[in-house]
């Protein structure tokens, strides 16, 4: 008998564990009970009640499985972790807050009876912020035409991958895994289903703009070299202009002297332009380097605290 299993990521969800852990339960059971399966939670050092909910739903039944992280590792480190510890023939990856509806599950599984090895979930609709849904619409169409590898756009790792391709995704040893774009960039063909992202269905959202800004920088600078590119030859325009300002500048200045004046609007101008773009750009350069460091520093994923119902 083949074996299913759902990873469901968590943090500060109490009011969802329950009833995402028995929607899902009761589907796999009634629409796939062909299938074994197992059910894994990662708690990312929840503040709430979420973990006692856990320990609750872990006693009574033995196929729901909890992971409890000692802190919180971020919005990439646990869920990719989490997926590594699964057992099943397939892996299916789905929020807590009931945004990756839990019907697509049996449309996933049938694709992958058909052969594909990557079910993916694409969001064409939203039900969220309509400014958020837009700003998320220009980073996916920004990133894929700057990427030097293919990108999915409104993919948030919402689907199911088979376990040839979960070996694959142990054998990385990246610290700083960024799902959609390993996806994307060794994932063999793909079905991709689309679906409207509903509201959540209880609590709010933990992304905020600190959050949503550190995953545009990662995909950037983990599959993108366009930002330094383009510093390279701005930065050389640049360059030109002001040796060519230099030069009318001082021709100016021995013809006529009191013509000097009317030079220093356009040469203080050009000197904070040169300062913001510099600024600009040795940002950017940071975040490549902030993004090597971690690679090199080679933490783990997440430390564990405690395991619930692993043999």
């Amino acid at each position: 008998m083949k074996k299913i299993s759902i990873m469901i990521p968590c943090y500060n969800e109490e009011e969802n564990v329950k009833p995402i852990s028995e929607a899902v339960s009761e589907m796999l059971e009634k629409e796939l009970p062909q299938y074994d399966y197992e059910i894994l939670f990662i708690d990312n050092d929840s503040k709430d009640c979420t973990r006692k909910y856990l320990e609750e739903i872990c006693a009574g039944n033995k196929k729901i499985k909890a992971i409890f992280n000692t802190k919180n590792f971020g919005q990439f480190n646990s869920p990719f972790y989490g997926m590594l510890q699964t057992t099943g023939d397939c892996t299916i990856c789905m929020c807590c807050d009931f945004q990756d509806p839990i019907e697509l599950v049996p449309k996933f599984v049938e694709e992958w009876e058909k052969g594909y090895k990557i079910v993916c979930g694409i969001k064409t609709t939203s039900k969220e912020n309509k400014i958020v849904y837009s700003l998320r619409s220009f980073y996916y169409k920004t990133i894929k035409k700057m990427s030097t590898v293919e990108q999915i756009e409104h993919f948030t790792g919402f689907g199911l991958y088979d376990k040839s391709f979960m070996d694959v995704l142990r054998e990385l040893d990246d610290p700083t895994p960024f799902i959609r774009g390993i996806v994307a960039e060794l994932g063999p063909e793909r079905k991709e289903i689309e679906y409207c992202q509903p509201e959540r269905r209880a609590g709010k959202t933990h992304n905020n703009w600190a959050s949503l800004f550190d995953a545009a920088m990662l995909s950037f600078t983990s599959y993108t070299k366009t930002p330094i590119r383009v510093a390279t030859i701005l930065g050389a325009i640049l360059i030109f202009f002001n040796m060519f300002l230099a030069v009318a500048y001082i021709v100016a200045a021995c013809i006529y002297t009191p013509l000097w004046s009317m030079w220093v609007v356009p040469i203080l101008i050009s000197i904070y332009l040169v300062g913001s773009v510099l600024l600009f750009f040795v940002g950017m350069v940071g975040e490549y380097v902030l993004n090597i460091n971690k690679r090199m520093l080679r933490r783990p994923l997440v430390t564990e605290e405690r395991r619930i119902n692993f043999d």
